[in-house]
């Protein structure tokens, strides 16, 4: 797993977040089975086979709309009355067969190894990642011409995959915005043919439609990236100033024109103040880090504490997490909006785990000088505090 994610990372190449992230798109040609760890059509039978997926997590889409549930399911009700939809594999190969495709959103909570690409893009990009999954057999567009609202990397795994791209019509749209974009041009600016290992970046709002080969079924992953926007800043921002008293008082609904206009030349000096401090994106960027969502990982059997088992192994599950030193030199950590602070000897460990990977306990104890005894109670507070997991290295 390791090995795939690190190898997507890698094939990005130096220059794509100064040259390419954000401004255009592009192709990325790799070698066939490039990407054949990640995941693979047994891989994606057995979370049909396992999992209880409905709409829209599960779902089939043609022409740009999806199917009706009991198109490719059928219900079942159980002996406690509730009721869950029950995949009929012939109606559903039929539905694929007559061109539907079939999207599994979110599949990194599902996958480990789509689960660990998605967090080493994550460290990479320094920002939230979901995967989704698509399969197709036919040249019939699932979602037709369309932009969404993230940048997207699409991983072929296998198969081909066409996709015409036409190009932003309007700079950087939101999901929440005051206009939709125009339509696109009639012919798109390029027609590109995805092969398997093969790698394309898409930046959000920009025009395209996907279709596989007849005759030629094509799984491919989209790694969907949450935006950070001038709009994130000024809301964070709105929030931050609370701790202002003008910004905490009512608004002089009934005062006098001059008391209207104090109030608000009062909040434009506010604002603009820290406008005027250089360091206001940084500090925003690392509360946003700090405050990134961990994910799900419980750390079974241990339900009452880490136990200093040597060969126990920890990780992280959050990808940008923060080590900074305090004045008087203690580790300070920031991960999934919670902050410790730890002895000055513990950052050694501490930015072993910060930089990824899973740690055997005997590992970071030797890293920092502790003992095992000493490092399983850190890693009990981390584990605590959900941003840490263990389980036996494998």
């Amino acid at each position: 797993m390791t090995t795939d994610a690190a190898a997507v990372v890698a094939h990005l190449g130096e220059d794509f977040l100064a040259q390419v992230y954000g401004r255009t798109y592009r192709h990325f040609p790799g070698d066939p089975g490039r990407f054949s760890g990640v995941l693979g059509w047994d891989d994606l039978n057995s979370l049909l086979t396992h999992h209880r997926l409905e709409p829209p997590r599960l779902r089939l889409s043609m022409g740009g709309e999806a199917l009706p549930q009991h198109a490719y399911s059928t219900p079942v009700t159980t002996r406690r009355s509730t009721v869950w939809h029950r995949l009929k594999p012939a109606d559903l190969h039929r539905r694929l067969s007559e061109g539907a495709t079939l999207v599994l959103d979110a599949i990194d909570e599902l996958h480990s190894g789509v689960g660990h690409l998605a967090q080493e893009l994550e460290r990479h990009l320094r920002t939230g990642v979901q995967v989704n999954a698509y399969a197709s057999w036919t040249p019939e567009e699932g979602f037709g011409v369309h932009w969404d609202d993230h940048d997207v990397l699409a991983l072929q795994l296998d198969g081909v995959k066409k996709w015409r791209i036409y190009g932003p019509t309007r700079q950087a749209p939101l999901h929440r915005d005051t206009d939709i974009p125009e339509p696109p041009p009639d012919e798109p600016m390029v027609e590109l043919v995805v092969q398997s290992g093969d790698m394309l970046y898409l930046p959000r709002g920009w025009w395209h439609a996907v279709a596989a080969s007849e005759g030629v079924h094509s799984l491919h992953l989209t790694c969907g990236m949450q935006t950070t926007t001038g709009a994130d800043l000024l809301q964070w921002l709105s929030e931050d100033l609370r701790r202002e008293k003008t910004v905490r008082s009512d608004l002089p609904r009934f005062g006098s024109e001059e008391e209207k206009a104090e109030f608000v030349r009062s909040l434009g000096d506010l604002v603009m103040k820290e406008f005027g401090d250089a360091t206001l994106l940084d500090r925003f960027l690392a509360v946003r880090d700090a405050t990134d969502r961990a994910r799900l990982v419980p750390s079974l059997p241990y339900v009452e504490g880490v136990p200093p088992d040597p060969a126990l192994a920890v990780h992280l599950v959050t990808a940008r997490a923060r080590l900074q030193s305090d004045r008087g030199g203690n580790a300070v950590l920031t991960a999934g909006g919670e902050e410790w602070t730890f002895a000055p000897q513990t950052a050694p460990l501490l930015s072993l785990l910060v930089a990824g990977g899973h740690h055997r306990l005997d590992t970071l104890a030797q890293a920092a000088g502790l003992r095992i005894g000493q490092v399983a109670l850190l890693v009990s507070e981390l584990v605590d505090g959900e941003v840490a997991a263990v389980g036996r290295a494998g």
